[in-house]
């Protein structure tokens, strides 16, 4: 089992499992999980596409950063957004605090969970090769202590235990 001194931020691209799996692993951890989406939604009292379509992307991705500031100090489980951890300040503040995870997911897994989304602004408007251009610039930005690669075929439950194992020299 592994400790739960340090957050965990589960990073990747939009529709990777990172809620899914992040909350397995934190049931597995036996600590808090936090999904960063949510609680910026439960905070400006929105949903996403409405903090989108009423104050912009900018203004998400500041509230975004916002919150590494209010989660200083937390442990558990933390699910980032898809941007979230692109953000140079966000990428140093999660590395610093925790250890951070990598959730790699091939686009076409990725794909098929958020094409129809109308959750995601940036999926539900964007074209498949929009979405792809999108992926690929991103892929080589993730930076994490720790990379788990699942090729679309793995449960997410075979997701989690990767991560323990692949966490547990962090802790």
């Amino acid at each position: 089992m592994v400790k739960k001194n340090k957050p965990v931020y589960l990073c990747g691209f939009m529709g990777c499992g990172k809620s899914t799996v992040g909350k397995l692993l934190a049931a597995r951890m036996g600590c808090e999980f936090y999904d960063m989406d949510d609680y910026i939604c439960r905070k400006e009292n929105m949903s996403i596409p409405e903090i989108f379509s009423a104050k912009g992307e900018e203004y998400f991705r500041q509230a975004e950063s916002a919150v590494f500031e209010e989660f200083k100090g937390k442990t558990g489980v933390i699910a980032t957004g898809g941007g979230a951890l692109l953000s140079e300040k966000n990428a140093a503040a999660a590395n610093s605090s925790g250890v951070t995870v990598f959730i790699d997911a091939p686009f076409e897994s990725c794909y098929e969970r958020i094409k129809d989304d109308s959750n995601r602004p940036i999926a539900y408007n964007s074209t498949r090769e929009q979405l792809l251009a999108r992926y690929n610039d991103r892929y080589p930005l993730y930076k994490a202590h720790s990379q788990v690669s699942c090729s679309g075929e793995g449960s997410p439950f075979e997701i989690t235990e990767n991560i323990i194992q692949s966490i547990s020299i962090f802790f």
